[in-house]
């Protein structure tokens, strides 16, 4: 596969470097490091994207679909398991579960709802005894809520009480002892407290006789309609000999056309009035700054004299990209997602689609508790490839589509700067 500078892809497809950095900010182009850590791109890719730039409104017939693998039988346990996109992208991968933790009641009953034969376990976790499970687990997935060490929080980390429940993670794992274990988070936490919580997990996971690998998965390379970053940590218990794999992140992108070009008006929230012809005005892919200067001081009051791009206010989705990531509040100002077409906010069935849910799962709650369910769920296709990959870990049946990652020493946990560098090389 030919490999090229952004400079050098740009002089063969005769077309401006600039594009081709746009386009690979816009989440539309896969690409590798090399040794210094320069952007390398795929030719063919880069012609397979300006065909369809060539080609635009040309679009076909939408694509979606949920990604599906024969069981394995293979068991997990997951916690902090929210309305299922992690639980239901392993089940598609061939897992069985064996037990569900979850706090929030609605998400509780969306998982009720969708899987009658789920053990769905509603219950504050630092009050579950885990330790009957042990030696039944072969994987333990926990995704750890996030908010403590995100960018949109308030970066409290191990300060905030989300951040602690990642030592009830580690409770599980001590009292469970699984094959395997999986942990997901935002890319934030790589930079949180300078390293030192990201360190600090790691060296958790070592005491506690695990193997760990980190990547940052971009949701788009791995059959999700959407620009969407997670830190996975994945581990294998010393005593096994298993590779530790993550899915390579390649093939075709789908775009929000593919994922919700045949999607109906349902159920979501709208625009006031004012907003709405406002939001008229903003063409597809565009944002604040396509408004003329008067209407961008109405809009963003005093937001507009604040420095930064404010990118993600008065944004309107294009048709031709992937989705920007899914907020908790797609009407929200400050991170608008607005229909490609229709000026309104995307609905839940839309918000579902973009998340790689299958149309036959329903959610449970108000309008905004389903909104925040989808928004904080990892994206279905995304959790089966990595599901996949833990299969073949565990099975030791080979499977293509998958980088073996290795086990990082305790000296490489130390240095925060090769974390970093590690954890988002592109596959």
């Amino acid at each position: 596969m030919d490999r090229l500078t952004a400079g050098e892809a740009a002089q063969a497809l005769s077309v401006s470097i600039d594009t081709v950095r746009r386009w690979d900010k816009l989440g539309l182009l896969h690409c590798t490091r090399d040794s210094r850590g320069r952007r390398l791109f795929d030719v063919a890719e880069i012609e397979r994207v300006k065909r369809q730039h060539e080609h635009e409104g040309d679009r076909g017939k939408p694509r979606f679909r949920v990604l599906v693998s024969e069981p394995s039988g293979l068991t997990s346990l997951e916690l902090f398991a929210g309305a299922g996109g992690t639980a239901l992208g392993l089940e598609n991968a061939g897992f069985s579960h064996i037990l569900l933790n979850e706090f929030d009641h609605d998400a509780c009953e969306t998982l009720r709802a969708n899987r009658k034969e789920w053990n769905v376990l509603e219950q504050d976790i630092h009050e579950v005894d885990f330790t009957p499970l042990a030696g039944s687990v072969d994987l333990l997935q926990g995704g750890v809520p996030c908010q403590a060490f995100s960018y949109a929080g308030k970066s409290k980390g191990f300060g905030d009480t989300r951040g602690t429940l990642f030592f009830e993670f580690a409770r599980a794992i001590e009292e469970v002892r699984p094959r395997a274990i999986m942990m997901e988070n935002v890319r934030g936490l790589l930079t949180h407290d300078k390293g030192r919580t990201i360190q600090t997990m790691l060296n958790k996971l070592l005491s506690l006789g695990y193997r760990c690998a980190i990547k940052v998965l971009r949701a788009q390379f791995l059959d999700v309609a959407q620009k969407r970053e997670r830190l996975v940590i994945l581990g294998i218990r010393n005593d096994l000999s298993a590779p530790i794999l993550y899915p390579t992140q390649c093939g075709e992108i789908l775009t929000l056309w593919n994922a919700i070009g045949d999607v109906d008006e349902g159920e979501g929230s709208s625009y006031p009035q004012r907003k709405k012809e406002i939001l008229d005005l903003v063409p597809p892919g565009g944002y604040w700054r396509d408004l003329p200067e008067e209407l961008q001081r109405e809009y963003l009051k005093g937001s507009y004299h604040l420095s930064g791009g404010k990118t993600g206010m008065a944004r309107r989705l294009s048709w031709d990209e992937p989705s920007l990531t899914l907020t908790c509040a797609p009407a929200q100002k400050q991170t608008e997602r607005c229909h490609p077409e229709k000026t309104r906010p995307l609905n839940v069935r839309e918000y579902a689609r973009i998340q790689s849910f299958p149309d036959d799962w329903c959610f449970v709650g108000s309008t905004a508790s389903k909104y925040k369910q989808i928004g904080n769920a990892v994206p279905v296709n995304m959790a089966y490839h990595i599901g996949r990959g833990i299969v073949s870990m565990l099975s030791g049946v080979a499977a293509d589509g998958f980088t073996e990652v290795p086990a990082l020493t305790k000296a490489q946990i130390e240095d925060t700067g090769y974390l970093k560098r590690i954890a988002l090389e592109y596959t």
